[in-house]
């Protein structure tokens, strides 16, 4: 049987004309709302208000229009069902078999920097998540389309099926209608929830309109990506692909690795290079190619097939680092013309991203990971140092706080147990040396990894840079007396002090707290090395 009559009230009317056309193609009566009608009516369709339907005026600006037993029970009365038919018959309740509708826009009104209580409030649909949950409901005799992208479909259903659509579709769209009221009410409560934060507030999420990966982790391995509509920050989520191949799982883990990882250092020119979601390479510099160039030098090997994002616009002279170098993704708030034809030009590979929004510090939010029958829910780590002690009879020079908080950002962005060695190698520029990651233990962070790191790093930058006169032990020395190394988290045992001094870094900086705090300190002041401890852990497993 063609359908009937068809409640059609949108918000986003983009494609809706289309949709009634061809559903009046079929007979069916057109019942529609304010704005949806008076553009209906525009584009020459007969249209009927809801007011005649429902014999009741829209009332309370707005508020109240389509909240009436003759348009839910037009929706929910079972078809076939003899008491319901009889029901309907005697109230002059009409049947209704297609409801199309979209919701107030909540998610983009609160997304807006200046957004107030009431203009967020008044923006929470009420009659329209009503119509789709019982329009779904009864998904086996009505239709509810809520996505403008669905319309060419159900057009398509009513043409091949004389003015019906089916049940399979039927079922699609009532699957997809109800995870769409559940983004929408997870929207509003969790901004509801982050004006009043409160450590017992519900944990409400939904992501609707997944994306199929071509596959996860590995090959064998089917994936998703769901995309969060109230992202409040640059993420590499919403950010634009302008070239290269389709984003893979790991592209975005990577991905979201490295930009925020760069997002410690926004508002200047800075690059972070990541090797499965761990920076390999960091680095600030007086323009975005000297970063990136002194990010690529803190580990090579590593940054071969490795994703990077940058803090600016990439221009011509910071694509040209790229030049022969093999990267899967480059993400960036913008990208010049010219670059943008030179890396094309260079692979047909590389992913460049494009940010959809600027670039900023990050911002208090909730982080959630999933665990086997749970969610963790945790703030974001977004503090960098507590406070700043000194307990060693060296002091910290305060010359190179800047470097040892440059090397904290960094630190907080490689798995624990973490060690990374930083140096400025420029007056007011910093590149990350060499780090340590993912260790049962912190020894090995540092003896086997880090320092191990740093010495190939250094034999290869003083056979590049000529050595400045020195002898590769003299610029090794020259370098690591002014390097600071950074722990994310307490020095368990003073080991750790002794591999520090043996590799020639005279300062190094930690949170503190361990129960062994003296016998460090003790190390340091045996070794003549200055400890700083920021009273802030960054353990990231």
């Amino acid at each position: 049987m063609a359908i009937r009559r068809a409640l059609i009230s949108v918000w986003d009317k983009t494609g809706v004309a289309e949709l009634a056309n061809a559903l009046a193609e079929f007979g069916a009566e057109i019942v529609s709302t304010g704005g949806t009608a008076k553009l209906l009516r525009e584009a020459g369709l007969a249209v009927r208000d809801i007011s005649e339907l429902t014999g009741f005026p829209e009332m309370l600006d707005g508020r109240v229009k389509t909240l009436h037993p003759k348009v839910h029970g037009g929706l929910l009365h079972l078809r076939g069902n003899a008491e319901h038919e009889a029901t309907v018959k005697q109230h002059g309740i009409p049947p209704i078999d297609l409801v199309c509708v979209n919701l107030y826009p909540f998610e983009a009104t609160v997304a807006k920097p200046d957004v107030t209580f009431e203009e967020a409030i008044e923006n929470i649909d009420i009659g329209g998540p009503a119509m789709i949950r019982s329009a779904a409901k009864n998904m086996r005799s009505v239709t509810v389309v809520t996505d403008p992208a669905d319309y060419p479909r159900v057009i398509e259903c009513l043409r091949a099926n004389g003015g019906d659509t089916t049940e399979a579709l039927r079922f699609e769209l009532g699957r997809k209608a109800y995870a769409r009221t559940a983004a929408y009410d997870a929207a509003i409560s969790a901004w509801l929830a982050a004006r009043e934060p409160k450590a017992d507030a519900p944990l409400v999420r939904a992501w609707a309109g997944g994306v199929r990966l071509r596959y996860g982790e590995n090959p064998h391995q089917s994936a998703r990506f769901f995309r969060d509509p109230a992202a409040p920050e640059a993420c590499i989520a919403w950010a634009e692909v302008l070239h290269g191949k389709e984003m893979s799982y790991n592209n975005y883990l990577d991905g979201d690795a490295a930009l925020e990882a760069v997002r410690e250092h926004c508002g200047a020119p800075a690059a972070a290079i990541i090797k499965h979601t761990n920076p390999c390479g960091c680095a600030t510099g007086r323009t975005l190619a000297e970063a990136l160039s002194l990010a690529w030098e803190g580990d090579p090997v590593s940054a071969f097939g490795s994703v990077i994002a940058v803090t600016e616009p990439v221009d011509l002279g910071t694509a040209q680092v790229l030049k022969g170098r093999f990267v899967e993704a480059l993400i960036a708030p913008d990208f010049a013309p010219d670059a943008l034809e030179f890396l094309k030009g260079k692979s047909k590979d590389i992913r460049l991203l494009k940010l959809h929004r600027p670039l900023t510090p990050a911002g208090p939010k909730t982080v959630l990971r999933q665990i086997n029958g749970g969610v963790l829910a945790q703030d974001a780590d977004i503090g960098v140092v507590q406070h700043w002690v000194v307990p060693t009879e060296t002091p910290f020079p305060d010359e190179l706080r800047p470097l040892a908080e440059f090397g904290v950002k960094v630190c907080k962005h490689i798995k624990s147990n973490a060690i990374c060695i930083v140096y400025e190698y420029a007056p007011g520029f910093f590149m990350l040396l060499g780090m340590g990651a993912g260790q049962p233990n912190r020894v090995d962070s540092v003896r086997k990894l880090a320092a191990a790191r740093v010495g190939e790093n250094l034999a290869r930058m003083y056979e590049k840079n000529g050595g400045y006169g020195k002898t590769p032990a003299e610029y090794r020395d020259m370098v690591l007396h002014r390097a600071v190394l950074v722990s994310d988290a307490f020095f368990p045992f003073a080991d750790n002090i002794q591999h520090t001094a043996e590799l020639g870094i005279r300062f190094v900086v930690q949170p503190g707290g361990s129960l062994r705090d003296e016998e460090v300190i003790a190390a340091c002041d045996r070794f003549g090395i200055a400890m700083a401890f920021t009273g802030m852990r960054h353990f990231r497993h």
